[in-house]
């Protein structure tokens, strides 16, 4: 499957100074990965490990206190190759809405509270396509009756909508010319369970209907098991494991995936459920080796010393993990013997 987002060896810190005190914060360091064209790519992780930092820099819209320290991000559209980072402002302008969108957290912070959702759709379309009001209407109305959204959403305010619907109407905004790579944070946040569903019912029409790629960064593996095709699992700025959804939702190899895995709640299973043993570390200090050690079950004194690379288990998935990849080794040791 082609690729659409080349991502490598990706660091990017947060340099602070206050108080007379410098600090690095290491929010994403040394990342790499490939998005395949026209699947939903779920990052996940719990708050605090890098992910909207990490969409920041995909979609280029990172600004100080936030430097891009080395590595590099391209997008690979049909036959151009467009390294992100290097871009200015105007040429990102062009790419964005048109070839590459974002659904943000909160619809209140993109709907402008003094215009009707008509006007808003209006203003979005005419800033990118030579379009007249009676076009622009025409045009969203057409499009948020295929996706499913009532025609009389167009003449309200978007304080008389509701908090899902607004979020939908945001999400048909974003979408509306057709992007072919569209980066969607935490879209379901704050939504109770019956108002997510409906939210993930529009990204799935929408994936269906265009063939766009989703970049999903959520904290909620509930909604990487109903939207992604492939899950990346990061923790304290690190990448510590990918594959395809289903074996990361039921064959784990990971520590740190596996009990992200075991919070779930099972309709079936009333058992206690087991959190993770102490707190992920300040990303100014990280812990030296694998930055999971001081709260892994299954640490040897090599991931306290040495920071572990990720390598392919099997294809399609890759673990950071000195344990797992030195058990494998001896399996296959073992079999070739």
């Amino acid at each position: 499957m082609p690729t659409i987002v080349e991502v490598k060896d990706l660091k990017a810190y947060y340099h602070t100074h206050a108080y007379g005190v410098q600090r690095t914060v290491k929010a994403v360091d040394g990342i790499t990965l490939n998005i395949p064209e026209g699947q939903v790519y779920g990052i996940a992780g719990e708050s605090g490990c890098g992910k909207s930092t990490l969409l920041k820099v995909l979609l280029g819209a990172h600004k100080p206190p936030l430097y891009v320290v080395d590595g590099s991000v391209r997008y690979l559209f049909d036959d151009a190759q467009i390294a992100t980072l290097s871009l200015d402002e105007n040429t990102l302008r062009e790419l964005r809405w048109k070839q590459v969108s974002y659904i943000p957290q909160g619809s209140m912070h993109v709907l402008n509270p003094v215009r009707r959702i008509e006007d808003i759709f209006h203003d979005f379309v005419a800033a990118h396509q030579q379009v007249s009001k009676a076009e622009s209407t025409q045009l969203t109305r057409t499009y948020l009756r295929e996706l499913g959204l009532p025609e009389k959403v167009m003449a309200a305010y978007p304080h008389q909508l509701s908090g899902g619907m607004r979020q939908r109407v945001t999400i048909a905004l974003a979408t509306i010319l057709s992007p072919k790579l569209i980066f969607a944070d935490e879209p379901t946040t704050a939504l109770d369970v019956i108002v997510q569903r409906g939210v993930i019912q529009i990204l799935k029409e929408i994936k269906r209907r265009e063939g766009s790629t989703f970049v999903l960064i959520t904290h909620d593996l509930g909604v990487h098991a109903n939207l992604a095709d492939r899950i990346a699992v990061l923790y304290a700025g690190k990448l510590v494991e990918e594959a395809d959804s289903r074996t990361i939702l039921k064959k784990p190899l990971h520590p740190y995936t596996k009990f992200l895995i075991q919070s779930l709640p099972r309709l079936d299973d009333r058992s206690t459920r087991v959190s993770i043993p102490g707190r992920p570390p300040a990303l100014d200090n990280p812990p030296d080796g694998c930055r999971f050690h001081p709260r892994c079950p299954l640490a040897v004194d090599k991931c306290r010393t040495v920071d572990p690379a990720m390598v392919a288990i099997q294809p399609g998935h890759r673990v950071a993990c000195h344990v797992v990849t030195e058990a494998t080794e001896e399996v296959r040791h073992a079999a070739t013997a």
